[in-house]
C-alpha cells in the first residue's frame, strides 16, 4: 500500500475557486513550522486561531487573516497542518499558493489531504469516501447518512460482521493446524448456525446500503409515448420550471431533455423523450432513436397517453403497449430489459374531462390519471415512483454506499455461501477456511484494510482539490 511522502508539504484551496468573502489555504507536511515562521515571523500556538499580517519572502503584505495550526497527529491528516483564512480574491490566494510554493510546498493532488489521513489511520476508506459524497449531497437524507458514514457508522456495521467472521475462521483453522491436539471440536450444526447468521446478517447490510445507493445516485425515470400527449409538459410540472417547449404541434420535442429533481429526498433524473410514431423526418427517427436508447438505460419508464382519446389503455398489459409502440415507430428490437424495467402509465388531460385524479393498480402496472396542465394529480404520481423505489422513510440501517461497497458485499456473500454449501457436501474444513479467508478479504476491501494502490487512486482521484 502507498505511504504519504514525508518529503512533500502539500497546499490547495480548500474552498471553492472564484470570489468570495473568505477563502481557505489548507497545508499539510513536514516543514509547516518553517512556513509558519517565514509568512509570520513566529510559530504559532496549535488549536488557536490568531489574526496576523501574511507577509512574502520580502517582507511585504500579501494579506491579514486567521492561522490555525494543527500539530501531529492530533490534526485531520496525522501531520502539521496549517490553515490561511484569507480574503476571498483569486489574486490574493494566488500569491499565498505561490510564496507557500517558494517556501517549499507543493500543490496537492485531488483529493490527498483525505488519502493522507486514510494511510496515516486517522479514518477508514468509508470515511473517506464519505467526505466526498456528504460534499456531494444533493438532498437532506443523503447528506445525513454521508455524515453517519464519516462518523463510523457504516465501519462499525462492517466489523461487526467481520469480527463474526474471523471468529469463526480462526477456530475452523486451529481444528487444521493443531488437528492432533486435544481441541473440542466444534459441530456441524454449529458452523451451519454461525454461517447462517452471518448471511442474514450480510443480506441486511446489503439491503441497507443497496437503499442508501438511490439516495446517493438516485434513479432514472424516462417519459415516453406518442407525439401531443403531454410528456413535455409532465416534465415541466415536474421540473416546476419551463425546461421544454409545449406547444399544439405534434412532435415539438426531437432531442433528450433531462432535469433532476428529488422525489422524497431521492435524487430522480427525468428524461423528456420524442413522440414515437411512424415518421419519415430523419430527425424525428434520430429523436426517437435516442428515446429508445434512454428508455433501455432506464429504472423507471413513464407511458403518456392522452386521456382524452385513449381511454381504453388503462387496461392495456404496459409492457406489450410499449412494444408495440415501438415497433410500430419501426424501432426493432424492442428493450431488452423491457419485462424487468417497470412502467407507469399516465393518463393525462384529465381537466379536459372534468375527471378527478386517481391511481389505480392493475394486474402487472399502475395506472395514474392526471392533468399536466394544473398539476392535479403529480403528488399521485410522485407517490407511485416513491413505492417503486422502496425506500423506507426511516433511515436506520441505511448506509450512503457506492457501486464498490454492494460489489464487495455480494462477494463476501457468495463466499459464505460456498462455505456453507462445502460444510453440506464435501465437509472439508480446509475449503471452509479458505472460503472464509475470501470472504473477510472482500469484507475488508469496503474499509481499506485489504486493498490496492490501484484502487485508492481511483476513489481519491474523484475527491476535490484540498480535501
Amino acid at each position: 500500500m502507498l505511504r504519504p511522502n514525508n518529503i512533500d508539504t502539500i497546499v490547495a484551496q480548500a474552498t471553492p475557486f472564484g470570489r468570495g468573502g473568505v477563502a481557505v489555504v489548507r497545508l499539510s507536511g513536514p516543514i509547516i513550522r518553517s512556513i509558519m515562521r517565514a509568512l509570520f515571523g513566529c510559530e504559532l500556538t496549535p488549536r488557536q486561531a490568531t489574526y496576523l499580517p501574511f507577509k512574502n519572502s520580502n517582507g511585504c503584505l500579501i494579506d491579514q487573516g486567521l492561522a490555525i495550526f494543527f500539530e501531529a497527529p492530533h490534526s485531520f491528516t496525522g501531520e502539521d497542518i496549517l490553515e490561511l483564512q484569507c480574503h476571498g480574491s483569486p489574486v490574493v490566494v494566488d500569491l499565498l499558493l505561490q510564496h507557500t510554493l517558494s517556501l517549499g510546498a507543493r500543490i496537492a493532488r485531488p483529493g490527498e489531504f483525505s488519502e493522507r489521513a486514510f494511510l496515516n489511520s486517522k479514518i477508514d476508506l468509508t470515511q473517506a469516501e464519505a467526505i466526498a459524497d456528504l460534499i456531494a449531497a444533493t438532498g437532506t437524507r443523503a447528506a445525513r447518512l454521508a455524515l453517519q458514514s464519516l462518523q463510523g457508522e457504516f465501519s462499525k456495521a462492517i466489523h461487526a460482521i467481520n469480527k463474526k467472521i474471523i471468529a469463526l475462521r480462526t477456530y475452523i483453522e486451529a481444528m487444521i493446524d493443531f488437528s492432533e491436539e486435544d481441541i473440542e471440536l466444534i459441530s456441524d450444526t454449529a458452523i451451519t448456525e454461525q454461517l447462517q447468521r452471518i448471511i442474514t446478517g450480510l443480506m441486511q447490510l446489503t439491503t441497507g446500503a443497496k437503499q442508501g445507493s438511490l439516495l446517493r445516485e438516485g434513479i432514472t425515470v424516462v417519459i415516453m409515448g406518442e407525439p401531443n400527449v403531454g410528456k413535455s409538459s409532465l416534465l415541466n410540472c415536474l421540473s416546476e420550471k419551463e425546461i421544454a417547449i409545449v406547444t399544439e404541434t405534434p412532435g415539438t420535442t426531437r432531442d433528450v431533455l433531462r432535469d433532476t429533481i428529488l422525489i422524497a429526498g431521492i435524487p430522480t433524473h427525468i428524461i423528456d423523450t420524442a413522440g414515437i410514431r411512424e415518421s419519415d423526418d430523419l430527425v424525428e427517427q434520430e429523436g426517437m432513436r435516442r428515446a429508445y436508447q434512454e428508455i433501455e438505460k432506464a429504472d423507471l419508464v413513464i407511458r403518456v397517453t392522452d386521456a382524452t382519446t385513449d381511454i381504453q389503455n388503462t387496461t392495456i398489459n404496459n409492457t406489450c403497449t410499449l412494444t408495440i409502440l415501438l415497433e410500430k415507430a419501426g424501432i426493432h428490437p424492442a428493450p431488452t430489459h423491457q419485462n424487468n424495467c417497470p412502467i407507469i402509465t399516465i393518463r393525462n388531460k384529465i381537466d379536459l374531462l372534468s375527471e378527478l385524479p386517481s391511481l389505480t393498480q392493475h394486474e402487472n402496472h399502475i395506472c395514474v390519471a392526471l392533468s399536466a396542465k394544473t398539476g392535479v394529480g403529480v403528488d399521485l404520481l410522485k407517490n407511485a415512483i416513491q413505492s417503486h423505489v422502496g425506500l423506507h422513510a426511516q433511515e436506520e440501517g441505511l448506509f450512503l454506499a457506492r457501486r464498490r461497497h454492494l460489489d464487495a458485499l455480494s462477494k463476501t456473500t457468495t463466499h459464505i455461501t460456498d462455505a456453507l454449501n462445502q460444510l453440506q457436501t464435501t465437509r472439508s474444513i480446509v475449503f471452509i477456511a479458505e472460503d472464509l479467508r475470501l470472504a473477510q478479504q472482500s469484507l475488508n476491501e469496503i474499509t481499506g484494510e485489504f486493498t490496492s494502490d490501484d484502487l485508492l487512486g481511483s476513489i481519491f482521484s474523484t475527491f476535490c482539490i484540498g480535501k
